[in-house]
């Protein structure tokens, strides 16, 4: 179809041509109302970039002579950072003569990667950063899958819910 032709049925039919695949032979153009296309690709965009879930990086700082409750409480927070979808930086710090025994601290760094393994995964194993030793345990992919589609549903039947007392309330009114 010649240029001329395809601009002539725009025009009669009140719609923009849009050039598709300049590179293509021939060239491939469309037939559409432009505004109403950016319109609706900001839209989607828009919502793409609210669905995307941000990565927040929580640490959690521990010593290696740790008290057994001390150490529950600890492991508690990590959980919960872990089941609210969040990677958790676990940092374990020597002192003194402490340093000289770093098996230490990755067996304790192993033991509560052991503990949460149900939560999360650990992305990266025990390394030693001066006088410190760090592993990053990140959740689970789908048990964040898991949460999101619950949340999502809980916000569906809050609504729902909110719909059906305002319903209730119109009539009475």
């Amino acid at each position: 179809m010649s240029i001329g032709e395809a601009l002539r049925l725009a025009q009669d039919s009140e719609l923009d041509l849009v050039e598709v695949a300049p590179m293509a032979r021939p060239p491939v153009a469309k037939l559409m109302d432009y505004g109403k296309f950016k319109y609706e690709s900001a839209q989607k965009a828009r919502e793409a970039r609210r669905n995307q879930a941000l990565t927040v990086i929580k640490e959690m700082r521990l010593r290696l002579k740790i008290d057994p409750h001390d150490y529950e409480t600890k492991k508690g927070h990590v959980e919960r950072f872990l089941r609210g979808g969040d990677k958790v930086k676990i940092t374990v710090m020597f002192r003194g003569r402490e340093q000289s025994r770093p098996e230490m601290g990755y067996r304790l760094l192993q033991r509560l990667a052991g503990d949460v393994s149900e939560l999360g995964v650990v992305e990266s194993n025990p390394k030693q950063d001066g006088r410190n030793m760090v592993m990053v345990i990140a959740p689970h992919k789908n048990a964040q899958a898991l949460q999101q589609q619950a949340q999502q549903a809980q916000q569906s039947k809050s609504r729902s819910a909110k719909g059906e007392q305002e319903a209730e309330q119109a009539p009475s009114a």
